[in-house]
């Protein structure tokens, strides 16, 4: 019988610990949030190109899908130490701009594998 009461414990303590969290993950979110305005989702290829082509010669921030990551946006481009700027759209690539601290390149990237762009909130 104790050993059924133990049992009980220690899952209610595990129910607590994943409660007790779920305030931290909220807050966490609610600060993204805040950071992402300016920024948007596009839906289609149409909308991101038309978002893309209003973006032309402007420090922007790109999200990528899961599996289309880049090394260089997301280690510099997208943070303070770098920044991307976008050259030229057209219907399916996006030329990018990406300056690093040691090195800046010119970036093909496919529109296809663009989740979100918006600017950049760093001030350079």
């Amino acid at each position: 019988m104790e050993y059924i009461g133990f049992v009980f414990g220690i899952f209610g303590l595990m129910a607590y610990l994943q409660v007790s969290g779920l305030k931290n993950r909220v807050v966490t979110l609610e600060r993204e949030l805040a950071k992402m305005q300016g920024t948007s989702f596009h839906d289609d290829r149409k909308a991101l190109r038309q978002a893309a082509r209003s973006l032309i010669g402007q420090n922007v921030k790109i999200e990528l899908k899961e599996d289309h990551e880049d090394a260089d946006i997301i280690n510099y481009g997208n943070t303070r130490h770098g920044s991307n700027t976008i050259l030229d759209v057209d219907e399916d690539w996006l030329l990018v701009h990406i300056e690093s601290p040691k090195q800046s390149r010119d970036k093909l990237i496919r529109l296809e594998s663009v989740q979100r762009i918006g600017l950049s909130s760093e001030k350079q």
